[in-house]
């Protein structure tokens, strides 16, 4: 079982030196009231998640337990929900700063709002933070991709009724998944976090 690991952390970096102007970089990905739905990732087989994954949910059992009462499949996008995911995306981009893992396995291990950290990091964070105010679990999904290099990466994917996007910490601004130039490879099932699903798509 490979690890995810994380390509260098540039944007970050920038980020943190204009945050003000990164919030408005942040707004043009989409309407403040999002409308038109620009489709959803669609889930393939089960498959085991990330080892790495696993030994997470050891350490954060309340970030992987099962949540009572899961109904209905991706939320609705409301303007106050646009704005939350503005907020989150911006906020713990700017509060990690990026460290990226060069030394494999041995010393993996995702962590929640750390001073520093790689991509794995701002993954679990936002959706902590996300989880904290109130969204559902099921439109949360942690994906595995790769990007232009051939490293593995995570993001977060947020699913909705207008389409499904992604907060990354390599991007300026939260986009529809069909928007990222990455090779999809496996994301949390919204039912059962135990299981991921593999996925055979590819962004612009």
């Amino acid at each position: 079982m490979y690890r995810v690991s994380c390509s260098i952390l540039v944007v970050a970096v920038a980020m943190m030196a204009g945050g003000a102007s990164w919030a408005g970089a942040g707004r043009l990905a989409m309407p403040t009231t999002p409308q038109a739905a620009p489709g959803r990732i669609k889930l393939g087989r089960p498959t085991l998640p990330p080892l790495t994954y696993t030994m997470f949910c050891q350490r954060y059992e309340a970030e992987c337990r099962p949540r009572r009462g899961f109904r209905g499949g991706p939320v609705r996008l409301t303007g106050e929900r646009w704005l939350e995911l503005l907020d989150v995306n911006r906020m713990v981009n700017l509060a990690i700063v990026p460290l990226p893992n060069d030394h494999g396995l041995a010393d993996e291990a995702w962590r929640i709002n750390p001073d520093r950290g790689d991509c794995n990091d701002y993954a679990v964070s936002k959706r902590h933070e996300l989880l904290r105010r109130g969204w559902p679990a099921r439109a949360l999904l942690l994906s595995e991709v790769i990007v232009g290099s051939g490293r593995h990466h995570l993001v977060l994917l947020v699913r909705t009724l207008s389409g499904d996007l992604v907060l990354d910490n390599l991007a300026l601004e939260i986009k529809p998944w069909s928007e990222i130039p990455y090779r999809w490879l496996r994301v949390q099932m919204p039912s059962s976090h135990q299981l991921w699903a593999t996925i055979n798509g590819k962004g612009a």
